[in-house]
């Protein structure tokens, strides 16, 4: 998939129709995925290049405060005379004005089908605890079973905490244990029991199925979405 630049609305020929042109083949892929329920990166993508927009039109030198990471010093000398040019010719402002309120709008539209997809498979997705709860659930184990895929996928979670002046985010990291056959001895106890003895590090692991009826693309989908579930489902646990 071609990917958008960080400041393609920016950089090159500053054209409405040229600029419309590669927007329009870029949401075309990006429905494409959409279309087969591939949800990431394509969502976090369009997040990212429609809130960049929004910080260009509210402050033209958001390049400097929000991207030194992703722009080296030339980049961003290079950025700036552009913006130079552009403050001193208003038909190439009103241009590049025309250009992100077009793609403001397709971005709005294209995240939209994207959050239905993401809202259809968080419905489709369950969260129990196996066995008795854990008094520390900071970390343990996730099973997932994806639809009707014949496995459970087993993976360890950990948990952690991090702020802001004004806020906690939580993050959460897994790493993959491995997968069961559905088998009629494979029961979600079973598998905890076998985890515990083969896994001495978590005697008393908090346990958590995570399950969809419905089968998704696995790491483009239902994991991205399951994880950030499972996140807010322990916040609201307390």
């Amino acid at each position: 998939m071609n990917n958008l630049s960080d400041i393609w609305f920016a950089t090159g020929y500053i054209d409405f129709e040229l600029k419309k042109y590669t927007l329009l083949a870029y949401l075309q892929q990006v429905n494409k995925y959409f279309s087969e329920s591939r949800l990431y990166p394509q969502l976090g993508d369009l997040v990212f290049h429609y809130n960049n927009l929004v910080l260009f039109k509210k402050n033209k030198t958001f390049l400097q405060n929000n991207f030194p990471k992703q722009l080296t010093g030339v980049d961003l000398q290079r950025v700036q005379l552009i913006y130079q040019q552009m403050i001193e010719d208003d038909e190439l402002m009103k241009e590049l004005e025309s250009i992100i309120d077009y793609a403001s709008v397709k971005f709005e539209q294209a995240i939209g089908s994207g959050s239905e997809i993401y809202d259809f498979v968080e419905e489709n997705l369950s969260i129990e605890p196996i066995g008795i709860l854990a008094l520390d659930n900071k970390e343990g184990y996730l099973f997932v079973k994806n639809g009707d895929k014949n496995e459970t996928k087993v993976y360890e979670y950990r948990l952690s905490i991090f702020e802001n002046q004004n806020e906690q985010y939580r993050a959460i990291r897994t790493a993959f244990v491995d997968a069961w056959p559905d088998k009629i001895y494979n029961t979600y106890q079973n598998i905890k029991k076998s985890l515990i003895q083969s896994r001495p590090s978590l005697p008393q692991p908090a346990t958590y199925a995570l399950q969809s009826a419905i089968p998704f693309p696995f790491s483009e989908t239902f994991f991205p979405v399951a994880k950030r579930r499972f996140v807010r489902y322990l916040t609201e646990l307390g």
